[in-house]
């Protein structure tokens, strides 16, 4: 199949495997293969495991299309088209039920592709991506050939970038995400070792996969990789023992899996002073907007809390976001969606007061939240008032901040919560008198009028939360 548009850019984040990189034409996904991968990709193609995989949406589809010359002149072997991902989330911002899932498909994957004679050369958990409340591995590029008596190349990045993580939630109650978002190799073992001393040693998982995993690495630091192998093939290292690992962690991962706990946020819908009545009416308002905006292609719902509207959304939309700043909250929408088979909703934990920046190499390897959050329709619902008087935020930064969220031509449906709301007194509770004086809803709806274009609001009938639909551009 040929290549319908001409090749544009270089993906950020594809620079670490020469062989193979990936590119983007218009809204096509491409990768280029040098000799040898494309020799690894019709072998692999030609296997009955990986057609399975990609029938079961395990692997983000993938067709081989005619090669052709890349923006930097270079001429692969072979021209790979994949799916394109609806949202790209980065593994900080995922629950733990979301990290879990993902190693486990990642071992999946794994354990079909090892007696066909395949393995991966990676282990990141930014191999894989979410759509909606399903992991899917999107790396094709890692698939190579097995070479017996060596042991899985991908595992320190397992270990570093899922496995480490889902011990610190599952044996500490560590919240994983700010190590990730700090650190784009993730956990490294010696870290670990410092945090599981004592009894904690003894804890599954940690024994082999923390301390004998740090100790052979330290034994090996001044081996090369070749010596290291060749130590394995001589100890007798087989595929059938590469096998017997990956089970066990397998196991190992199944046991890592940690319910939420209770949370402040989670009856936030009982608890926020919402009457039956205003539900009601904020659902139809916003049901409505969704209908105006057609069909949109993404919806971003900031402070989704249980997903009350990202649900509303998702019968309106292509694909929605729904962010909520509480890991636990998510936690339980994600297993919620999952129990659905819910494809369409992409749950994330983010503080919408500290989005996501980008990082990695230059700080643009893993895209910034900003980068990737131009949104046909926008729901900024019961938000604005905990940025801005829970956070300090100012108001015009607020919605200079919701209009960068919206896509050009894109819809925004923000909610004023009025100085006078429970809610909002309860903000105020701690802080100075006098602290917000522009907090009000004249200020407010010149602040908006002067950035989107005013189609409809809505008073609530308790009186004291007002919904505003408006346009970007004038």
């Amino acid at each position: 199949m040929a290549i319908s548009e001409p090749l544009a850019r270089i993906e950020p984040a594809s620079f670490r495997d020469p062989g193979n990189q990936v590119f983007h034409a218009g809204a096509q996904v491409l990768r280029g293969l040098d000799a040898q991968s494309a020799r690894h990709w019709h072998a692999l193609a030609a296997t009955d495991f990986f057609p399975t995989l990609l029938a079961e949406g395990k692997v983000c589809g993938t067709e081989a299309v005619d090669p052709t010359r890349v923006p930097d002149g270079h001429r692969w072997a072979a021209v790979l088209r994949h799916e394109r991902i609806p949202f790209v989330s980065h593994p900080y911002e995922w629950s733990s039920a979301m990290l879990r899932d993902a190693a486990l498909l990642h071992l999946e994957i794994l354990l079909r592709a090892l007696p066909a004679g395949f393995t991966t050369k990676d282990g990141s958990a930014y191999n894989l991506q979410f759509q909606g409340a399903g992991p899917v591995f999107i790396d094709v590029g890692s698939f190579e050939p097995v070479r017996d008596g060596e042991p899985w190349a991908g595992y320190r990045q397992f270990c570093q970038t899922l496995l480490y993580p889902l011990l610190l939630t599952a044996h500490l109650g560590w919240d994983f995400r700010p190590l990730l978002r700090a650190q784009v190799d993730g956990v490294e073992p010696e870290q670990m070792r410092r945090l599981f001393t004592g009894t904690r040693r003894l804890l599954p998982g940690v024994p082999t996969h923390v301390h004998l995993h740090g100790a052979m690495q330290a034994r090996n630091a001044a081996s090369s990789t070749s010596d290291v192998r060749a130590q394995l093939r001589a100890a007798g290292y087989s595929r059938d023992l590469a096998l017997a690992t990956v089970r066990g962690l397998q196991r190992l991962v199944r046991r890592l899996d940690r319910p939420p706990t209770a949370s402040h946020w989670a009856h936030y819908q009982r608890t926020c002073g919402y009457t039956d009545a205003d539900r009601a009416g904020k659902e139809r308002f916003v049901e409505t907007a969704l209908t105006a905006a057609g069909r949109p292609r993404l919806v971003l719902d900031l402070g989704a809390n249980d997903g009350r509207y990202a649900r509303v959304a998702a019968r309106h939309a292509d694909y929605v976001v729904a962010v909520e700043q509480d890991p636990e909250v998510v936690d339980t929408l994600y297993r919620a969606l999952r129990a659905d088979d819910e494809r369409r909703i992409l749950p994330l934990v983010m503080d919408l007061a500290d989005p996501s920046p980008g990082g990695g190499w230059r700080g643009v390897e893993r895209a910034g939240f900003a980068a990737r959050a131009a949104a046909d329709v926008v729901l900024a619902l019961a938000v604005v008032h905990h940025l801005a008087l829970g956070r300090n935020v100012p108001l015009p930064a607020v919605l200079d901040w919701l209009a960068d969220c919206c896509a050009p031509g894109g819809r925004l449906v923000v909610e004023f919560v009025h100085p006078g709301d429970p809610m909002a007194r309860r903000l105020l509770a701690n802080k100075p008198d006098g602290l917000f004086p522009d907090y009000r809803r004249e200020t407010f709806e010149a602040l908006l009028t002067s950035r989107f274009r005013l189609e409809r609001q809505l008073d609530l009938p308790s009186g004291t939360r007002t919904l505003y639909q408006v346009a970007v551009g004038g």
